[in-house]
C-alpha cells in the first residue's frame, strides 16, 4: 500500500504540483507552473490559431445547431444537443461550485480570470477532440445507438493501422479514465454528504446510504441515465443561472471591486513577488480542465453517441458545452462567493454555505443544497455514461462488465460519503491529468482532418 500511494504522489507531483516547473526571480523567489497547465494552455492557443478562433466565427452557429433534430428515427440514439446535455451533466457539477470554490480557497480570486483562460482556449480543444469521436464513432451492440471517444481514436491512430486488436495507449486511456471517474464519485459523495451535514445536520452515513440508492435505481437500470439528464440538466442550469443573477443585482455595488481584485491576483506583482503566482495559476487552470474537461477527452464520449448528419456539428456543440460550464456557470459561483467573502477555512462545502447565508440566510443553505445535489447527481450519471465505451474497449461487449464498474462507481460514492475531504480529489485529478496526456497524444495527428472539414463547414455556410 505504501509503494501505492508513492506512486500517486509522484504522479499528483509531476502533473499537478504548482512548483513541478519553477522560475527564480532576481528577488530570490520563485513562480512554479504545473505541468498539466503547461501542456493544456498551448494546445489551447495552438488550437485556437488553427481554427481562426472559433469561439467567436461559430458561436451563432453553436446556437443554432442545439435546436437541430437527430439524424435518424432510431429511439436509442442521441440527438446533438443529448449529446450536449451529457457532457454539461459532467461539466455543470460539482466541479462549477466546489471545484470553484476550492480554487478561490487555494489559489486566490486570481485562479478565476485562469478558469476563463483555459475556457476560452479550450473551446477549439473540445472542438478538435469531439469531431475526432464523431469521425471514429461505432454502433453500441448493448445500449444502441452509436459510441466512442479517445480510447475508439486512439485505436485507430496506433493499433488499427499495424493490425493489431488493441493499442496500449487506448488501453491505458481507457483505465486512466475509469480510474478518473472512479475518483469523482468519491468527490460527489464526499461532496454531497459533507454540505448535508453542514446545512441539515444529517449523519454522513445515511446521506451516502440515500444517495447511492437513488444512483443505483437510475444508473442499473437500461438508458434511464439520459432520461434523467435531459429533465435535470436544463432546469439546474437555469435556476442556477437566474438566481445568481438576482444576487449579483442586489449586489451591484460589490461588483467592480470583485473584477478588480480577480485580475489584480492574477496581472498584480505582489502575488508573483510573494511567490503565490504559480498557486494561481495551478489551482485556476486545474479547477478549470477539472470542471470543463476540454482537451481531458471525457466529453467525446458523450460526442460520438451524437447522431448528427455533420462531425463539424458535433465538435461545436462540445465548444459551446466548455462555454456554458466556465464562462457562465463558473463565474456565477465565483461572484457569489468573491461578493459574500466568507471566511477561508479551506473546506469549500462549508465556504460555499456561507457565501450563500450572507445573500438569503439559512433559505441560501437550503438553495444551495438542493443545487449541490442536482449538480452532484448529474455529473455522476455523465461519468458514468463516459464509461460505457471505456468499459467496453478493455472488456468487451457484455453487461457484467457494464455492472460490475457501476457497482464500483456506487462503491466509491459511498466511501467519498465517509472520508475526509481533503483526501478525496487526488485519484481524479490524477486520472484526469493522465486521460489529458494520452488524449493529446491523438489530437496533435489527427487534427488536419477535423480542421478540413471546419473549413468546408464554413465554406457551405
Amino acid at each position: 500500500m505504501e509503494i501505492f500511494k508513492n506512486i500517486i504522489d509522484f504522479i499528483y507531483y509531476i502533473f499537478s504540483d504548482a512548483n513541478f516547473i519553477t522560475f527564480t526571480l532576481p528577488n530570490g523567489f520563485s513562480i512554479g507552473i504545473p505541468l498539466l497547465a503547461i501542456l493544456l494552455i498551448p494546445t489551447g492557443i495552438y488550437f485556437t490559431i488553427k481554427t481562426k478562433c472559433l469561439i467567436v466565427r461559430f458561436f451563432p452557429e453553436m446556437l443554432r445547431l442545439t435546436l437541430e433534430k437527430k439524424s435518424s428515427a432510431d429511439k436509442n440514439s442521441l440527438s446533438g444537443l443529448q449529446a450536449l446535455i451529457v457532457s454539461t451533466a459532467t461539466r455543470v457539477g460539482m466541479g462549477n461550485l466546489l471545484g470553484v470554490v476550492a480554487a478561490i480557497a487555494f489559489g486566490g480570486a486570481g485562479s478565476v480570470f485562469w478558469m476563463w483562460v483555459t475556457a476560452l482556449l479550450g473551446t477549439s480543444t473540445a472542438f478538435i477532440e469531439a469531431t475526432l469521436a464523431q469521425l471514429h464513432k461505432e454502433k453500441d451492440p448493448l445500449y444502441g445507438g452509436f459510441r466512442g471517444g479517445p480510447a475508439q481514436y486512439l485505436h485507430n491512430l496506433f493499433a488499427k493501422p499495424a493490425g493489431k486488436k488493441k493499442s496500449i495507449i487506448a488501453i491505458l486511456f481507457a483505465i486512466s479514465a475509469l480510474l478518473c471517474w472512479g475518483g469523482i464519485s468519491q468527490v460527489i459523495g464526499n461532496s454531497v454528504a459533507s454540505d448535508f451535514k453542514s446545512t441539515f445536520n444529517i449523519d454522513p452515513l445515511y446521506t451516502s446510504i440515500a444517495l447511492v440508492i437513488i444512483c443505483a435505481v437510475i444508473v442499473l437500470r437500461k438508458n434511464t441515465t439520459v432520461k434523467v439528464l435531459d429533465v435535470v440538466v436544463p432546469i439546474m442550469a437555469v435556476v442556477y443561472f437566474f438566481a445568481t443573477i438576482v444576487f449579483m443585482i442586489i449586489n451591484f455595488r460589490a461588483i467592480p471591486g470583485v473584477f478588480h481584485e480577480i485580475f489584480a491576483q492574477a496581472f498584480g506583482l505582489k502575488p508573483a513577488i510573494g511567490g503565490t503566482l504559480g498557486a494561481i495559476i495551478s489551482m485556476g487552470a486545474q479547477r478549470g480542465l477539472f470542471s470543463n474537461e476540454a482537451g481531458s477527452g471525457s466529453a467525446p464520449c458523450a460526442a460520438a453517441a451524437a447522431d448528427i448528419d455533420n462531425p463539424v456539428k458535433g465538435g461545436l456543440l462540445q465548444a459551446f458545452g466548455v462555454f456554458i460550464d466556465t464562462i457562465v456557470i463558473c463565474t456565477c459561483t465565483a461572484m457569489l462567493v468573491l461578493i459574500a467573502n466568507p471566511a477561508n477555512t479551506g473546506d469549500p462545502a462549508a465556504m460555499l454555505n456561507e457565501a450563500m447565508n450572507f445573500h438569503l440566510g439559512y433559505a441560501g443553505e437550503v438553495f444551495m443544497s438542493v443545487i449541490l445535489f442536482l449538480f452532484c447527481l448529474s455529473t455522476l450519471l455523465g461519468v458514468l455514461f463516459y464509461a460505457r465505451s471505456n468499459v467496453a474497449y478493455l472488456f468487451g461487449d457484455n453487461w457484467t462488465s457494464q455492472t460490475i464498474y457501476k457497482v464500483f462507481a456506487l462503491v466509491m460514492v459511498f466511501a467519498g460519503g465517509l472520508a475526509a475531504t481533503a483526501d478525496t480529489w487526488h485519484l481524479a485529478d490524477i486520472g484526469i491529468a493522465l486521460m489529458t496526456v494520452f488524449n493529446l497524444m491523438a489530437l496533435f495527428p489527427m487534427a488536419k482532418e477535423p480542421l478540413h472539414l471546419l473549413k468546408n463547414y464554413k465554406k457551405s455556410k
